[in-house]
């Protein structure tokens, strides 16, 4: 089968040819519909060595996976072939505390490093995809697994990362998105549907991506500049968000959430963007929670399809076929997806 791989630190992936898996007792084989494209994977690809972790190259890339059951290995019920299903990513020991509570992102063995992650697991962008236990598998129902795959990621970080602060949300309350992406969009839309009474606004240095946060449900969408802080300090009465999710993660985005977060808030550091939160004794305010929330686990995953499924969440995709997945990736480098990009292996 054809399988999109690293290589080597910091050398382009290539499309190669490898084996088709064949699942062991308790495995799954899945006939990958779509892998979602994610700006961790450039992170991966750009590492001059291996990250703490990660295993060395050859690895088939994607973490964002859904697809068609194929084949079950022996013992595993609950599937039957083409069921279409979504693979949760983040693979933990199964045994830890954590783990036990289906909260595997926060394994405390592994660390949550599923397929594609260089944690020893191939990924999906190829054409089938194995998974080590069926425990990972949700069914789609009548949803698309080629636009339902970022919804492993995207959509449950998003949701994860929302989730944990709706106490503070409600009328009255302000949550402040900065960064109008993949991420971003699927965030102003959870917000949207859990907090309806809260103003979401959006930030972004994109002016397209803006509108699409608006058509999305942001009731303010800014381009990044000198004059964001003052506006969001207006719409707060000079009080500042409860709720600031930055899904950047730069230098110059978590200054501003710094600035624009209120005392006993949340600042949600979500993007990988490499920056540093500038923290003294009055910034973040006073009382303001920092945290940098992973993934999310597998019962909010089933939270995220039945919102999909009900159609209260959609994600913008654009789909490419196996060949041109470096293509997409330059795309997503260049910040020209407005959306999720999406590599299908069968297209």
């Amino acid at each position: 089968m054809r399988a999109f791989q690293l290589v080597g630190w910091r050398q382009p992936p290539e499309l190669r040819e490898v084996p088709v898996p064949e699942p062991g007792p308790g495995q799954v084989l899945v006939k990958v519909a779509g892998a979602g494209a994610c700006h961790s994977d450039l992170h991966i690809m750009q590492a001059p060595a291996p990250l703490p972790g990660f295993t060395n190259p050859p690895f088939t890339l994607g973490h964002e996976n859904a697809g068609w059951v194929e084949r079950l290995g022996p013992g595993v019920t609950g599937f039957a072939p083409g069921d279409p299903v979504i693979v949760y990513g983040s693979w933990g020991c199964g045994m830890c505390a954590n783990c036990r509570q289906g909260r595997e992102n926060y394994c405390q063995k592994l660390s949550g490093q599923g397929p594609g992650l260089g944690g020893g697991h191939d990924g999906g962008m190829a054409e089938y995809l194995l998974v080590p236990a069926a425990r990972y598998l949700i069914a789609l129902g009548t949803l698309d697994p080629r636009q339902a795959a970022p919804l492993s990621d995207a959509g449950l970080t998003s949701y994860h990362a929302v989730k944990r602060s709706l106490h503070l949300l409600g009328p009255g309350s302000t949550a402040v998105v900065i960064g109008a992406g993949g991420l971003g969009q699927m965030t102003i839309q959870i917000l949207r549907t859990l907090s309806a009474a809260t103003t979401v606004v959006a930030v972004d240095t994109d002016a397209g991506k803006l509108e699409t946060a608006k058509r999305m449900g942001a009731d303010e969408a800014l381009l990044s500049g000198d004059e964001t802080i003052a506006r969001i300090e207006d719409i707060t009465a000079q009080q500042g968000a409860q709720l600031v999710l930055d899904m950047v993660g730069t230098d110059p985005t978590l200054r501003m959430a710094a600035r624009v977060a209120r005392m006993l808030g949340h600042l949600t550091i979500v993007g990988l963007g490499g920056g540093a939160l500038p923290v003294n004794f009055s910034s973040p305010p006073h009382e303001c929670s920092v945290a940098s929330p992973y993934w999310g686990s597998l019962t909010e995953l089933m939270e995220v399809i039945t919102l999909a499924q009900q159609e209260k969440i959609t994600m913008l995709v654009e789909h490419f076929p196996l060949q041109d997945a470096n293509e997409a990736y330059q795309l997503l480098h260049d910040g020209k997806i407005q959306g999720r990009a999406v590599i299908t292996p069968h297209a």
